[in-house]
């Protein structure tokens, strides 16, 4: 358990929203029509990572021979045009995001996708006004697993790494918070099993988990 939480740093899809279950349908979509099968093994390579990463995973992985561009423009004009219906905020969330403000604590995002993205899913559900800042895929030269990301978050919120309280779905971000130094949550779901998250600090099952409600109970 960290000694003194001063700072929390979300992760978006999959964590905040369940993204993850459109990304997976779009993609199998995607896939069919090109005469290959989207399977939850790429998807498990794929997730937490940044588009051209995980585009790169899709085609070695699949072995198609469109240019990646194509690919990653295909999967997300599919995307666009559910995300509004089909995305939720995970079970949890809004209980979270109030006992975090109950106790002052300064927030961020710190996710793979674009900052851009990012703000429009936030605002869409009026959460963006919650966080002090908000880190994208153009804010790092490196992506999750590395910690640049986390550094950065650490940086700007002028702390010590392990005051830093850092929630993760993916292995990737899981990895990502560790090498950074911070305290990693690890909340799995469907197309991010539990034993992938192995290396957290602490896994719950949902946002508002007593075990993790209880770290914030604790400070003071």
């Amino acid at each position: 358990m960290p000694a003194s939480i001063r700072a929390v740093v979300f992760d978006l899809d999959g964590l905040m929203f369940d993204t993850e279950a459109l990304y997976f349908r779009v993609s199998s979509e995607m896939m069919t029509a090109n005469g290959k099968t989207f399977t939850p093994e790429i998807m498990r390579a794929m997730i937490g990572r940044r588009s051209v990463e995980a585009g790169y995973m899709l085609k070695t992985m699949t072995g198609l021979n469109e240019p990646l561009d194509v690919l990653l423009a295909d999967v997300r004009q599919r995307f666009y045009a559910e995300m509004e219906t089909a995305v939720h905020p995970t079970p949890g969330l809004f209980h979270l995001l109030d006992r975090l403000g109950h106790h002052g604590l300064p927030l961020a995002v710190a996710t793979s996708s674009r900052r851009s993205y990012a703000a429009q899913l936030l605002g869409q559900h009026r959460l963006l006004d919650r966080f002090q800042f908000v880190l994208g895929s153009e804010d790092v030269a490196r992506g999750k697993p590395d910690p640049e990301i986390y550094l950065t978050a650490i940086e700007r919120f002028d702390v010590p790494p392990r005051s830093v309280l850092v929630l993760e779905d993916s292995p990737a971000g899981v990895a990502s918070g560790r090498a950074a130094g911070t305290y990693v949550v690890g909340v799995p779901h469907e197309h991010s099993p539990a034993q992938a998250l192995q290396s957290a600090d602490l896994i719950v099952q949902r946002l508002d988990d007593p075990g993790l409600l209880g770290l914030f109970d604790h400070q003071s």
